[in-house]
C-alpha cells in the first residue's frame, strides 16, 4: 500500500506541471457544473411551466416527476438532461491524467527508474490507476454538490430540488462515474502504452468518450430515458467492462519491452 501510495504522489506531483492537464481538470468541472446552473437561474424563478399539464410532458418522463405539478416536472425534466453531463468528466478528466502519466515519462526519462524497481506492474498501473480516479471522482462530487446547493438556492419548491438527491442522480454521481472513470484510465493505459506522444494517446482516447455523448444526444432528442433502471444496468456493465479492461491493460503493459519499443 505505500508503494502505491507513492506512485500515486509522484504522479501528482509530475503530470499536475502540466498546464493543459490543469485546464482539464479545472475548467471542465466548473463549465458542466455551470451549465445547468444557468438553466436553473433562467427557469427556476419563472413562471413559463406554470400553465403547463401532464399531456405537455414526455409520457416516458411522467414516472420520475411523483408528485410534481406539471409546471415543476418540466423543470425538473431540463435539469435531468444534464445528468449525463456530469458523467463526461469522470471519464476525460482520467484519460488526459492517464494519457500524460505514461507516455509523458518517455520524454521526462522518468518511467525507468520506476520500473527498476521491485514495484509489480500491479502496482504501478494501479498506483497511476488511483491518480487519474481520485481527481475525477472529487472534481465529480464536488461539481454535484456546488450544483445541488445552487438549486436549493434558485429553485423555489422543495420538491423539486429533493428530486436531485433521488436514487436516479445518486447511483450516476457516487457509482457509475467512479466505474466510468477506471473505465478511462483503464483504456489510456492500454493506448498510452502503444503510442509515444501524449497528445496522440489523449486523442484516441477521446474517441472513448463518445458513447457518452450519444448517450446524452440520445436523452436530449427523447430516444433514451435515463431512469434508475438504465443507470442500474449501466453501473453493472461498467463493472464488468473494468474488470475486463484492467486485465488486458497489464496484459498490454509489458514492462519488459515497453522501454526497448520507445528507445
Amino acid at each position: 500500500m505505500n508503494r502505491i501510495k507513492a506512485i500515486i504522489t509522484k504522479e501528482w506531483r509530475e503530470v499536475f506541471k502540466n498546464k493543459f492537464v490543469i485546464f482539464t481538470v479545472s475548467f471542465l468541472p466548473i463549465m458542466i457544473t455551470a451549465l445547468p446552473l444557468l438553466v436553473l437561474y433562467f427557469a427556476g424563478g419563472s413562471d413559463d411551466f406554470s400553465g403547463l399539464s401532464s399531456a405537455d410532458l414526455p409520457p416516458q418522463f411522467l414516472p420520475l416527476c411523483g408528485e410534481l405539478s406539471g409546471g415543476d416536472c418540466m423543470l425538473y425534466y431540463l435539469v435531468t438532461q444534464f445528468i449525463l453531463l456530469f458523467m463526461m468528466v469522470p471519464v476525460i478528466v482520467p484519460m488526459t491524467i492517464a494519457s500524460y502519466s505514461i507516455v509523458g515519462e518517455k520524454t521526462t526519462r522518468t518511467l525507468e527508474p520506476l520500473l527498476a524497481t521491485p514495484v509489480s506492474t500491479l502496482e504501478i498501473l494501479v498506483g497511476k490507476g488511483l491518480a487519474g480516479v481520485i481527481p475525477a471522482v472529487l472534481t465529480t462530487w464536488g461539481g454535484y454538490l456546488i450544483y445541488a446547493v445552487g438549486a436549493h438556492i434558485m429553485v423555489a419548491n422543495p420538491a423539486v430540488v429533493s428530486k436531485l438527491f433521488d436514487p436516479l442522480w445518486m447511483i450516476a454521481i457516487f457509482l457509475v462515474g467512479p466505474l466510468l472513470s477506471i473505465m478511462g484510465v483503464s483504456i489510456s493505459v492500454m493506448i498510452s502504452s502503444r503510442v509515444n506522444d501524449p497528445r496522440v494517446a489523449e486523442q484516441i482516447s477521446g474517441i472513448f468518450v463518445l458513447p457518452v455523448v450519444g448517450l446524452f444526444i440520445g436523452q436530449m432528442s427523447g430516444i433514451l430515458l435515463i431512469n434508475e433502471r438504465f443507470i442500474l444496468w449501466m453501473a453493472a456493465i461498467l463493472a464488468v467492462l473494468d474488470a475486463i479492461l484492467f486485465y488486458f491493460a497489464i496484459q498490454v503493459f509489458q514492462r519488459e519491452t515497453i522501454l526497448s519499443r520507445w528507445k
